[in-house]
């Protein structure tokens, strides 16, 4: 499993850098939403994606694909050779993951 073991704060400050950069982020009712970072025409988000909603079929997540192209470029950076990458509301998961992986986060 390739989890970037960032703090819960590290990870909520992330959140809220991306969620400046997206407002649309910010609503209640997605706060405990899961985002899968990447951008169109990535072969391994493409992976990931389906990889989410084989997942989705087993368990109650929701999940909100985020295209890191909608960044500033500083942040858009920071992502730009690590994409595909899965944020939940406390921790990081870096691609590759499987659904064992995605089973440990819940």
């Amino acid at each position: 499993m390739n989890v970037n073991m960032n703090s819960h704060d590290s990870i909520k400050q992330l959140r809220a850098r991306i969620i400046q950069a997206l407002p649309n982020l910010d609503t209640p009712e997605h706060s405990n939403d899961w985002w899968l970072l990447g951008t169109s025409g990535c072969h391994l988000c493409t992976e990931a994606e389906n990889l989410m909603l084989r997942f989705q079929a087993v368990q109650p997540i929701t999940y909100q694909h985020v295209d890191i192209a909608d960044f500033d470029e500083p942040l858009m950076m920071a992502f730009a050779t690590t994409i595909p990458v899965l944020l939940t509301p406390s921790r990081r998961l870096n691609y590759p993951f499987s659904v064992m992986d995605l089973q440990q986060l819940l």
